[in-house]
């Protein structure tokens, strides 16, 4: 764990791909109890300690999270987040091909997504479908290699997978995502998906908050950044 930002308020970290951010049923170490060891320990806190989950990260995606460390904090983010006033990008490894995104300027994707509970899949389509929810997003490439582009993504709307899906929609599945469309899968589980950047202000002292999580160490990334 990487921390990235801390105060008596909140906590960012980077997350690696594979963990999970809050307990499930694999009974796997959550990220959120390796922050508490972390604060326990630092702060030599006796008893529980307080740590509110904000948002969640796949468990094969990396990058930034945010953790409330009172109260007050973790129900303001959450009006945050609900308001749109948290601002996320992701960058993400897609496969190369000659398409709306070969120019490398900004392009909004607006699809209406609907999701399968069983498969914990959400599906894209061009219009409105009974229980869809419309999903917006901007994609725009920044790096370029020979059989892979890196690109930039900013949410305008929080939907399940929503990234994973919009990009698959356009033929740009991310790399190593089987689920939607890779057609191989990363080492570990993994897919090329990265929570890059987070910007908000802070919901206490109200002070602007910029955080970059810095990218897995792996050949492709460094490769494209």
């Amino acid at each position: 764990m990487q921390v990235l930002y801390e105060d008596n308020h909140i906590i960012i970290v980077a997350k690696a791909s594979g963990e999970i951010v809050q307990g499930d049923k694999t009974g796997d170490t959550p990220l959120s109890e390796t922050v508490k060891a972390y604060i326990k320990a630092k702060y030599h806190k006796p008893g529980e300690v307080f740590l509110g989950v904000v948002h969640r990260l796949d468990r094969p995606v990396s990058g930034v999270v945010i953790f409330a460390r009172t109260s007050k904090a973790l129900s303001r983010l959450g009006m945050m987040f609900q308001r749109g006033d948290i601002h996320k990008t992701y960058h993400a490894i897609v496969p190369s091909r000659t398409d709306m995104l070969t120019d490398d300027c900004p392009h909004r994707l607006t699809h209406y997504l609907t999701r399968r509970e069983a498969q914990n899949k959400a599906y894209a389509h061009d219009h409105e479908v009974p229980e869809s929810k419309r999903a917006v997003l901007d994609v725009q490439l920044i790096g370029h290699g020979e059989r892979y582009d890196l690109a930039a993504v900013t949410l305008h709307t929080g939907r399940h997978h929503q990234i994973r899906c919009q990009l698959a929609a356009i033929g740009r599945p991310i790399k190593g995502d089987l689920k939607y469309g890779a057609p191989r899968s990363n080492a570990g589980g993994s897919i090329s998906l990265h929570a890059r950047h987070i910007a908000f202000e802070h919901p206490v002292s109200h002070a602007p908050i910029s955080v970059t999580a810095p990218y897995p160490e792996d050949d492709i990334w460094q490769a494209l950044v």
